[in-house]
């Protein structure tokens, strides 16, 4: 495949699957509050579809969705008194409800939060101003109403997608792809902002499609991971502050390396799984690779994908250790052994377990997967890689057998999707049976 032909159904890899659905549910949300607070039955006035699902810039899997209900001017003096923020979610619930009982419906800080299946939207009711912001309630900010932007953002990213020829959303996708393969918990406004910041900062791409996505790759990577730890960024259009969660800088000059490697290898099969490295199960395998690979088979591929079974959509950090055991030894960690050079060998006992788990309202499960790789691990028919449920203690025990790079992933599911994960690389250097 070439790099065109390669990142092109990259791209359409990523389009939103379940697109009408979610259209269908925003038409829903808006027929109810607009029969409660203007006695119509539209299912399209009085609404804006925010955040990246508005911005175009999101992909399948999209969990965390925004919207905006634009109430009537009448109601402002209904609201704006003591208590009145706290009045204006709880009657925005109870319109939800009234309509459509069965749904999961609750009441958060900002906004009224409405859980579907695979999906939640997060419905804001707020009042529209003369210069077309939005004033919006905060029920922990004293009775202060907050503002917000959402329109100029949109416009932003819209125009200078145009004078990118439209490589400013496919970037954003494809952030948003490597960001869910590598599991960092960085938020779409910041991955848009970051994006925006780097095609407005050059003029290489501006007429260029994906032939050159592989370059548009390795620059982009490069240019966020040497950009300087900052807490906060200015939002495109809006200019209003978009917090940094997480520093990304690390992952991105990983990502960028990977990148080097990905284009060194043009034109060869490796190519497509070098890219696949950076960006996931989306990216295109090659064809001829995977033909090849069933026909010589002779082990038994038991290696399942969380994709298959959950949405992916990150939204928060999680941490795995591992401790490595042996009797009549001291304990040592899993990833200090790797950053010092210390071979890990055979006959260990390994204890893996969350070290870092974000803060999750509602409930959540989580998985583990262990993978053997290398042809050790195919020789024996030993490659494992099943995706299992915890068990409670949110641990893994296993033990150190035979030679490869083996893998252990952790993924945290909420709403049946996985909204945070994260993967340690256990390098085994002798010979003997993996994880049992």
């Amino acid at each position: 495949m070439s790099v065109a032909e390669m990142f092109s159904e990259f791209i359409g890899n990523l389009a939103i699957s379940n697109a009408e659905t979610i259209s269908m549910r925003y038409g829903e949300l808006t027929a109810a509050l607009n029969k409660q607070f203007r006695d119509t039955e539209s299912k399209t006035a009085n609404t804006l579809q925010v955040g990246s699902f508005g911005r175009r810039t999101g992909i399948n899997g999209i969990s965390d969705l925004d919207m905006l209900y634009i109430m009537p001017k009448t109601k402002w003096d209904d609201y704006d008194k003591v208590d009145g923020q706290l009045k204006l979610l709880q009657d925005t619930k109870d319109a939800i409800l009234k309509r459509y009982p069965s749904t999961k419906v609750r009441v958060d800080r900002l906004v009224v939060t409405v859980t579907y299946t695979n999906f939640h939207v997060e419905v804001q009711p707020v009042f529209e101003q003369d210069d077309k912001s939005y004033k919006y309630p905060d029920t922990k900010n004293g009775g202060k109403w907050k503002v917000t932007k959402p329109r100029e953002e949109m416009d932003a990213v819209a125009n200078l997608d145009v004078v990118k020829n439209s490589n400013l959303r496919r970037l954003c996708k494809m952030v948003r792809a490597w960001k869910n393969k590598h599991g960092i918990g960085i938020g779409g406004l910041l991955i848009d902002t970051l994006a925006y910041n780097f095609l407005n900062s050059t003029s290489d791409y501006d007429e260029k499609s994906y032939l050159y996505y592989d370059w548009l790759s390795r620059d982009f990577f490069k240019y966020i991971s040497e950009l300087p730890d900052q807490s906060e960024y200015a939002a495109p259009g809006s200019r209003q502050r978009v917090k940094v969660k997480k520093k990304f800088q690390r992952r991105a000059k990983k990502a960028y390396e990977l990148c080097l490697k990905a284009i060194e290898a043009e034109g060869k099969e490796s190519a497509n799984e070098k890219w696949k490295a950076v960006y996931g199960r989306p990216f295109p395998a090659a064809q001829k690779k995977l033909a090849e690979a069933s026909a010589a088979q002779t082990w038994k591929d038991t290696e399942e994908f969380i994709e298959d079974k959950f949405q992916v959509d990150i939204r928060y950090q999680l941490k795995i250790d591992c401790e490595v055991m042996q009797r009549g030894f001291r304990k040592f960690l899993l990833r200090n052994m790797l950053g010092l050079k210390i071979p890990l060998r055979s006959d260990k006992k390994l204890k893996f377990w969350v070290s870092e788990l974000p803060q999750i309202n509602g409930p959540f499960l989580i998985y583990w997967k262990v993978l053997n790789r290398g042809d050790e691990a195919r020789r024996r028919d030993c490659v494992r890689g099943q995706i299992t449920l915890d068990g409670g203690w949110r641990t893994k025990e296993e033990s150190s057998n035979f030679r490869g790079d083996h893998i252990v992933e952790c993924y945290l599911v909420e709403n049946e999707t996985v909204v945070a994960k994260d993967r340690i690389h256990v390098p085994i250097v002798a010979d003997g049976s993996d994880y049992d």
